[in-house]
């Protein structure tokens, strides 16, 4: 009973309390849009009063809102430090490109360098790959036959000679290295102008062999090819002469081995064709020739006549 009475009570005064707040809003809108002078310095007057003591009301929307444009500024910054490590790969591609470039162009340089006969010419090839065995010490370029390459031609690079073309392709050749224990290349040493042979021997210090007498070499002597055979042109660095662990003369080489990038190939010189013997051996003067008699007999009885 006393539950129904203060229903009937609570729900009176619950429409007068809202009817009396909607009464009041709607007076403060009227009052709020009058454009009065007086209606204007009573607004003002209220907001003086009322708007400074409520800043402790308004300092947790100030700060949640401060809140929020610290979290768009860091979601800026988050997104502009991806962007820059995007560009920092970006960058980094470019300069390990721009190395390359460098160091092919350093040894385009190199190439260009070398002082040859100026009879000879050639042809500048890109190392492809190499054999990767410890047996076989060889390198693939990317010039063959169309090309005009031929078996047996030099191939050097910036520095000395490298080896010597061994094995042909259409659009490809295949260079044994001087380190390649197949490898034996005519050499002379300077000054003393010794004649040796360089015999590779599967290392970077391939062995002096044939070399007689040893005593008017010495370590650090310059070491070329010495054209034997006709086939390597003479003059070419290999290296310089050095001592082994093993007391034996070895060489070595002027060419990098360990950044083989571009290498030279050498056209041979072709060789003097001889069209005959005249040029060599001289013909025989025409001198009479004295007939010898046949027999002792004849030799007698023709005494014996006179």
């Amino acid at each position: 009973m006393a539950r129904q009475r203060s229903d009937d009570f609570s729900t009176p005064t619950r429409r007068i309390l809202i009817g009396t707040l909607i009464v009041c809003l709607l007076a403060v809108l009227v009052f709020w849009r009058i454009d009065s002078p007086r209606a204007e310095r009573m607004r003002a007057e209220v907001v003086d009063r009322v708007i400074p003591p409520m800043d402790w009301a308004l300092l947790p929307v100030t700060k949640f809102m401060g809140m929020v444009e610290n979290f768009q500024s860091y979601s800026r910054i988050y997104e502009q430090n991806r962007e820059l490590r995007r560009e920092l790969q970006q960058m980094r591609a470019w300069k390990e490109a721009a190395l390359q470039l460098e160091q092919e162009n350093a040894k385009l340089l190199d190439l260009n360098k070398v002082n040859l006969d100026p009879k000879l010419t050639f042809v500048t090839g890109v190392v492809l790959a190499d054999s990767g065995s410890p047996f076989n010490k060889s390198v693939l370029l990317n010039i063959g036959a169309q090309d005009g390459i031929q078996d047996g031609w030099a191939a050097t690079d910036g520095l000395g000679l490298v080896g010597r073309i061994s094995g042909v392709g259409a659009s490809s050749s295949r260079v044994i290295l001087l380190t390649d224990s197949n490898s034996r290349v005519p050499v002379t040493i300077q000054p003393s102008g010794q004649q040796a042979i360089l015999s590779g021997n599967n290392q970077f210090l391939p062995l002096i062999d044939f070399l007689e007498p040893t005593d008017l070499v010495r370590p650090g002597d310059r070491v070329v090819t010495s054209g034997d055979g006709g086939m390597l042109p003479a003059g070419l660095l290999v290296g310089s002469l050095v001592i082994g662990a093993d007391r034996r003369l070895r060489v070595r080489l002027a060419a990098d081995y360990e950044r083989l990038e571009f290498l030279r190939v050498l056209r041979a010189l072709p060789a003097e064709a001889i069209g005959g013997t005249g040029d060599l051996v001289p013909p025989l003067s025409e001198t009479p020739l004295v007939s010898m008699p046949e027999s002792r007999g004849e030799l007698t009885d023709g005494a014996g006549d006179g």
